[in-house]
């Protein structure tokens, strides 16, 4: 957390930096344009008083338009005095200015383009200070100065001395906008941080045996409302999963111990003495019963585990829905005459399926299999499949007892509604069809529902949507 807040601040810090930066040299550089522009303006208007002073006498002599001062005057304003000397073509001296105590620093260059008639800026020292020069041609004023160029320079000091102080001045902003960004950043990233770490905190604090406190920090913050409320939902659904998953222990811990009780019970009482082969055959018999419930458990919790795992095995192969409807009604016929109850199956729709057809036997056997088993001698059970264009749909009714007040929890793991629904033969199963069947339809994007009907008796409904091929299109469409 704090190397969060360390490099937020930071990044915050150097945009900011970067800004003043980019602002300071901006502003520099326009300033030294325009000061260089004044300057370049302020040296031509004097050169061009100085050229029309130097060729304004008839008889050719030259002379330069002077300020009346002294030289002690003239050193007090140095920097603001003009310096102007005239060249000849060839390089010598002919007039200087008369508080110069030493000639320009000539440029051959520059004097050679001014003479064919170019105005020519160089920056020059002289006497120790950077000056800048403008080389005029005074060719301009008539053939008797064609040989002639005038020179007049200008001090840079001044311009030097207010650039540097304009770049003194920017680099203590940037400085101080830096320190002031990195120090307000910091208080302001600890301030943005400090919810988020005590959510943290509170979210830290909560274990297995304490799923069901919540998160209450900032909860009514309006920035980490969203937050909180996500958080608190996932510790809701990790509470309910726990649960479940509580629930589903005991439950089948209950169920494995129950036959296993038994088992060794049977072992152990055929073991205190001798006995008849008889008795022992009927103790072989009776474990027999109960290993075989241990492996429909033991199956159907592996069953579940891959469901949950999402590897329930599926084939995707061409399957006939009807068929495989019709074989799995037709083995419970002789079940169903012998009790007493009459089966019935109906079929709409003739397109095939991209299903695995164990599993979608598995669930018309498992839904035919309750139904049956829980429907009184003379009650009715009718098994039907529907092909629809976009969905197959398999439907279980019986006239037995109902589903109780909560249809839905049939579907529940372990779940049984044993005052309501009591098998005639006494046969419990083990809890774990309906759980099952719907981990397979939810498994292809499915869905299954149980009621209880008006007239008595209950309807189990199961539907997988599907694509215009027949495959599984995985969603969850449940009917409204």
């Amino acid at each position: 957390m704090r190397s969060f807040r360390f490099h937020l601040a930071l990044r915050f810090t150097l945009s900011m930096a970067l800004a003043v930066a980019s602002i300071s040299v901006a502003s520099v550089l326009t300033l030294r344009s325009v000061l260089d522009r004044e300057l370049n303006a302020s040296i031509l208007n004097v050169a061009s008083i100085q050229a029309a002073s130097v060729t304004d006498s008839p008889g050719g002599e030259m002379h330069f338009h002077e300020w009346e001062l002294t030289p002690d005057e003239a050193t007090s304003v140095r920097d603001l005095v003009r310096y102007a000397q005239v060249w000849s073509e060839e390089g010598q001296s002919l007039i200087r200015s008369r508080f110069m105590t030493e000639d320009l620093p000539l440029d051959g260059d520059a004097l050679v383009q001014a003479g064919e008639g170019e105005l020519v800026w160089r920056e020059q020292a002289f006497q120790g200070l950077p000056v800048r020069s403008l080389y005029y041609p005074l060719s301009r004023f008539g053939a008797a100065h064609e040989q002639h160029v005038l020179q007049v320079a200008a001090p840079l000091t001044a311009r030097h001395d207010m650039v540097n102080r304009l770049i003194v001045f920017f680099a203590g902003l940037t400085l101080v906008v830096t320190l002031a960004s990195f120090a307000g950043s910091w208080w302001l990233a600890g301030r943005a941080v400090r919810p988020v770490h005590e959510v943290m905190d509170q979210a830290e604090a909560i274990g297995a045996a304490s799923l069901g406190r919540r998160i209450k920090a900032y909860a009514d913050t309006r920035e980490y409302h969203r937050l909180v409320e996500v958080l608190n939902t996932m510790l809701g659904r990790l509470q309910q999963a726990f649960d479940a998953q509580k629930r589903f222990t005991a439950d089948a811990s209950h169920e494995l111990r129950s036959p296993l009780t038994a088992l060794r019970g049977e072992i152990e009482l055929a073991l205190r003495r001798q006995r008849p082969n008889e008795e022992y055959r009927r103790v072989l018999a009776s474990s027999l019963e109960e290993i075989e419930r241990l492996s429909r458990i033991t199956e159907d919790l592996l069953a579940l585990a891959r469901s949950d795992a999402g590897q329930l095995p599926a084939s995707d192969e061409e399957t006939d829905p009807r068929k495989v409807s019709a074989r799995i009604v037709d083995r419970f016929r002789g079940a169903a005459e012998r009790d007493g109850i009459t089966l019935t199956f109906e079929a709409q729709g003739d397109r095939t399926v991209r299903l695995d057809p164990g599993l979608l036997g598995q669930i018309v056997w498992t839904l035919t299999d309750n139904a049956l088993k829980f429907t009184p001698p003379g009650g009715f059970v009718r098994v039907g499949i529907t092909r629809l264009d976009d969905s197959l749909e398999i439907e279980v009714s019986d006239t037995g007892p109902g589903l109780g007040v909560e249809p839905a929890r049939v579907f529940d793991r372990f779940f049984r509604i044993d005052e309501a629904r009591t098998p005639g033969d006494g046969e419990s199963g083990t809890g774990l069809g309906l759980a099952i069947v719907r981990a397979i339809a939810e498994g292809y994007g499915g869905w299954a529902e149980a009621e209880n009907l008006p007239a008595g008796g209950a309807r189990v409904r199961v539907g997988v949507p599907l694509d215009e091929e027949g495959r599984p299109r995985r969603e969850s469409p449940h009917p409204s």
